[in-house]
C-alpha cells in the first residue's frame, strides 16, 4: 500500500474510452501491446504473440516499413507537384487574359482583376 493514499500501488486507474474511433483503436492497441509484453515477460505468451513480435523486428519487416515510408514521401511529392502545376496553370491563364486586355482584344472582368 502507498503511504500517502492508503491504496495498493499495483491497481491501475481506468481510462475513459477514446472519443473518436482512432483514439479508441490506439487505446486498444496500447492495451494489447501491454498485455503481450506482460505475457512475454511472464513466459505465458502464445506462440502467435511471440512470432508476431519476432516478425516485427525482422530485416524483411524493417525493409518493408522503409519502403512504405519512401512510397508515402513519393506520393506526397507527387501531390505537391500537381498542386504546384495547377497554380502555375492558373497564373498562365491570368497572364494571357491580362495580355489580351492590354492589346485591346478583351475587356477585363471584375473577377479577373
Amino acid at each position: 500500500m502507498s503511504k500517502s493514499t492508503g491504496k495498493p500501488k499495483n491497481i491501475k486507474r481506468r481510462r475513459a474510452p477514446g472519443k473518436t474511433i482512432e483514439s479508441r483503436e490506439n487505446q486498444l492497441i496500447g492495451m494489447a501491446v501491454d498485455l503481450a509484453a506482460r505475457q512475454i515477460k511472464e513466459g505465458s505468451a502464445s506462440s502467435q504473440v511471440i512470432t508476431h513480435f519476432l516478425k516485427l523486428g525482422s530485416t524483411q519487416s524493417l525493409l518493408e516499413k522503409a519502403k512504405l515510408d519512401k512510397e508515402n514521401k513519393l506520393l506526397q511529392a507527387k501531390t505537391e507537384a500537381l498542386q504546384s502545376a495547377k497554380k502555375i496553370e492558373d497564373l498562365y491563364i491570368k497572364a494571357i487574359k491580362a495580355f489580351r486586355v492590354y492589346n485591346g482584344q478583351e475587356e477585363l472582368d471584375d473577377e479577373d482583376a
